[in-house]
């Protein structure tokens, strides 16, 4: 192991003399430059629901302006009620997501190098990330009646198969020779999908694991809307109730929330490590990460 990380410093350090010495950007610069994209896209997008709101093509009972939209979801995030729904939410998401990146890393690894699972079951996974998560919800009510089990149940179904999928087609695309070299290098078996086989299958993996998280977010969404359970008021619930009083400015302001969540999970997470892998892979340039 100690030759193999030598060795790997001495290529990485080989393919650095190849690499033109750029001035390094300062962090709040690339912080900007990542920053204020989003805030024009957001300006325009409030921008033209405001054009929208002022054509008068609903009244502004059923589309509010942005600012009581905004001010709504200010006041609620303020006394708390959204945050409370948001903890609940979140919990959710993260003990469902969880369990569908063990169980979809378990089905990949094996359907990925056993052959014959392949064949059996390679298409079977595609069938089950084509299905909408909604079709599962009446058979999860049946099975485990209105609780927390038939959310995470519908949210594992959701997102597992997307996850497979994902670490398959990563492993697929692993050029041979790599795995030869690392078989002439002694990793067998269990090492080889260690050292060779995962790292390799990496960005697969994680595109994989991005578009799962996707569809557990949605899985969650439709859950909540479905399986109201007591004295839980969830995102979901905040949504039906909005809907229930015709309140457009607290169902609008709950749907932002969604949104918001979505971009952060995004944006924090799956943007971080898409970064650190493609850094180490040398696909960065090292001026501007």
């Amino acid at each position: 192991m100690a030759t193999r990380d030598r060795l790997t410093e001495e290529v990485a350090g080989l393919d650095a003399l190849d690499l033109p010495k750029a001035p390094r950007v300062r962090r709040a610069v690339r912080l900007w430059a990542g920053f204020w994209p989003k805030i024009a896209a957001l300006a325009l997008a409030l921008g033209l629901w405001q054009a929208v709101v002022w054509s008068g093509w609903k009244p502004t009972y059923v589309l509010p302006h942005p600012w009581t939209v905004l001010s709504e979801l200010g006041r609620r995030v303020g006394d708390g009620t959204l945050m409370t729904a948001a903890g609940i939410t979140l919990r959710r998401a993260l003990v469902g997501y969880t369990l569908a990146v063990l169980v979809g890393t378990a089905i990949g690894s094996l359907v990925s190098r056993v052959k014959l699972l392949r064949v059996a079951t390679g298409s079977l996974i595609t069938g089950l990330q084509t299905m909408p998560s909604i079709a599962w919800f009446p058979l999860a009510i049946l099975i485990f009646k209105l609780s927390e089990s038939a959310i995470l149940f519908v949210i594992i179904l959701g997102a597992a198969p997307a996850i497979a999928n994902g670490l398959i087609t990563g492993a697929d695309h692993i050029p041979p020779l790599l795995l030869r070299a690392g078989r002439v290098l002694g990793a067998r078996r269990l090492a080889l999908y260690r050292y060779v086989i995962l790292p390799a299958s990496l960005p697969g993996f994680v595109a994989g694991m991005k578009q799962g998280w996707s569809f557990a977010w949605r899985s969650l969404m439709a859950g909540e809307l479905l399986v109201i359970i007591a004295r839980k008021q969830s995102i979901g619930v905040q949504l039906q109730v909005a809907r229930d009083l015709a309140d457009a400015p607290g169902l609008m302001a709950t749907m932002l929330l969604i949104l918001i969540i979505g971009i952060a999970v995004d944006s924090l997470f799956f943007g971080t490590l898409d970064r650190a892998i493609r850094r180490r892979w040398g696909l960065m340039d090292p001026a501007t990460s």
